[in-house]
């Protein structure tokens, strides 16, 4: 058995799964200031004593890192970047507590100047002074020797209360996304901290004792313990969640539209061939380009709890939500509040929900029906429109799928998957204005927790060679060895492999879903006054992925 939980910024849901059909579902309100009650009110509801033995792992999903970064509750952090010569710091993407410190390593991993231990000690007592407690720390080719990072953290770390390094965020060596990733890792990390403490506190509350996995950007999940390091790794889950519970539910083979409408936010993806697309080089959030490989997805402010106002005359939804609908207690009108007068559910108190909309509809001189009405097309129309804005980005660019760069591919979906709890309800008429067959999948109220449940661990490992100095680089860890001037391409796929597969199975993977691909092998001769003097070979490998134990798409949840 699996529990899968997706804690949401509105509700947090929960399913168990048994051999991959669900047993139970349950959903409550999250809250916020006591997520532990959350977690323990969903779980509560699905296992008692004898169900929690046969549980075999947990799998959450989350929006706590990305609500922090969308809604800026972030900490201060200080940043240190060694550039060394080149671009000047005035093109990179930095704030106001980011200093450029002296010394330089070269695109070859050499040491050309070293660090400036004064420097460095004047730029930790300023971060004492002014109450900064978190830094990151980036080197231009830090990927290719860590070596500067590392000094500058054992220099400055002393008082604070942590320092993320730009060379274990991600082995590419795009700089200024890792400055960027290095910046947002630090800056949610305290916030991460302590979301992490609740869940180990309400697993042991429960007396669960079985491996605990958070879902990542690319729809892939690793340790909860090891992620405390990483919770950029974390941006985007919820979306990601959606995603993968999308494919669990669908046979979808053709290019398709996947929207996950919740009562804050509606997240859009889209299928190429029935494959999720995928953000090869990072994912971006609020203006921040990473290097944080993930699914392709897009957040639009708007919901079922999105609050209705009317602006010159017309209807204008979201992107605040101020509580819950009406109909269930809440300040402002809503969309389900409008479709709760419709007739469309059955739930909350449709007097509230009336009461609610009367005052839009005598502004409109209309009756709360024909308010009703209009408030939820309003709401189909915005969501369509920012679809087709979506779908039209992607065809003017590359398309990559999780599986590989689709050549020429221009996407044109004639299905439309919606998950989510008023999913039901917006299905039909969301397909009429995208010119889609609207599918609802079973337990579509709780799909981010079903594709947090059967998704599969990923990890990614990026090895550089350079047979001239004899070094290989395993770059995302900083490690380096001794290696022959013979070395070879073959060589480095093979260690690789080894590498990444040790690396996944010690972060929980099962053995049988280990599909490990090479998505990047480059191998470059370096030459001295017309001799070659060696090689330079680098080489990027991942799980890709996917559903555990080869679950085939539609077999699982079905039925």
């Amino acid at each position: 058995m699996i529990l899968g939980i997706d804690v949401g910024g509105t509700h947090t849901d929960a399913v168990l799964v048994d051999r991959f059909a669900v047993l139970k579902k349950a959903k409550v309100l999250t809250d916020e200031r006591n997520l532990l009650n959350s977690l323990l009110a969903v779980t509560n509801a699905l296992v008692d004593e004898s169900t929690i033995k046969q549980l075999e792992r947990v799998v959450l999903s989350t929006t706590i890192s990305t609500n922090a970064i969308v809604q800026n509750k972030v900490d201060r952090v200080g940043m240190m970047v060694v550039s060394g010569p080149g671009l000047p710091p005035s093109l990179y993407d930095v704030h106001q507590d980011t200093y450029f410190m002296s010394g330089y390593i070269n695109h070859r991993g050499m040491e050309i100047a070293s660090i400036d231990r004064t420097e460095a000690t004047r730029m930790r007592n300023r971060f004492r002074s002014e109450g900064i407690r978190n830094v990151g720390i980036v080197g231009k080719f830090s990927t290719r020797n860590p070596r500067h990072e590392i000094e500058l953290q054992e220099m400055v770390r002393d008082q604070l209360s942590h320092v993320s390094l730009g060379h274990r965020m991600s082995g590419h060596l795009n700089f200024p996304r890792r400055i960027a990733t290095t910046y947002l890792n630090e800056s949610i990390w305290n916030i991460y901290q302590r979301f992490v403490e609740e869940v180990l506190h309400f697993v042991h509350a429960r007396g669960i004792n079985v491996p605990i996995y958070i879902l990542k950007a690319d729809g892939g999940t690793f340790d909860i313990s090891q992620s405390v390091e990483f919770p950029v790794q974390t941006i985007l889950s919820g979306p990601a969640a959606s995603i993968m519970g999308i494919l669990t539910a669908t046979g979808c083979t053709d290019d398709a539209i996947a929207l996950d409408i919740g009562g804050t936010t509606t997240d859009i993806a889209v299928f190429a061939d029935g494959v999720p697309l995928f953000e090869p080089f990072g994912v971006t959030i609020e203006g921040h380009k990473t290097l944080i490989r993930g699914l392709r997805t897009r957040s639009i402010g708007i919901g079922g709890d999105s609050v209705v106002r009317l602006r010159e005359g017309k209807f204008s939804i979201g992107p605040e939500r101020e509580g819950p609908a009406a109909a269930f207690g809440g300040p402002f009108p809503t969309p389900t509040d409008a479709m709760i007068v419709l007739g469309m559910t059955g739930i909350g108190d449709p007097d509230k929900a009336a009461a609610a909309i009367i005052p839009l509809a005598d502004v409109l001189h209309c009756t709360v029906d024909e308010a009703a009405r209009a408030i939820f097309q309003e709401i189909c129309k915005i969501i369509a429109a920012q679809v087709r804005n979506f779908i039209e980005e992607i065809n003017n660019q590359p398309v990559y799928t999780i599986h590989e760069m689709l050549d020429g591919k221009r996407l044109n979906p004639r299905h439309l998957y919606v998950v989510g709890g008023p999913a039901g309800l917006l299905a039909p008429e969301l397909g009429r204005l995208l010119g889609c067959e609207a599918h609802v999948p079973v337990h579509a109220e709780v799909a981010n927790a079903i594709g947090a449940a059967l998704a599969r661990t990923t990890a990614e490992m990026t090895l550089l060679a350079d047979t001239e100095q004899r070094t290989l680089t395993t770059c995302e860890e900083g490690i380096q060895t001794t290696i022959s001037p013979r070395f070879t391409m073959e060589d480095a796929i093979r260690i690789g492999i080894g590498k990444l597969r040790e690396k996944v199975l010690k972060m929980g993977a099962a053995e049988e879903d280990l599909e490990i691909e090479v998505v990047e092998a480059q191998e470059f001769n370096m030459v001295r006054e017309f001799y070659t003097t060696g090689k330079n070979i680098r080489v990027k490998l991942q799980i890709k992925p996917g559903c555990i134990a080869d679950l085939e798409q539609g077999d699982a949840l079905c039925r």
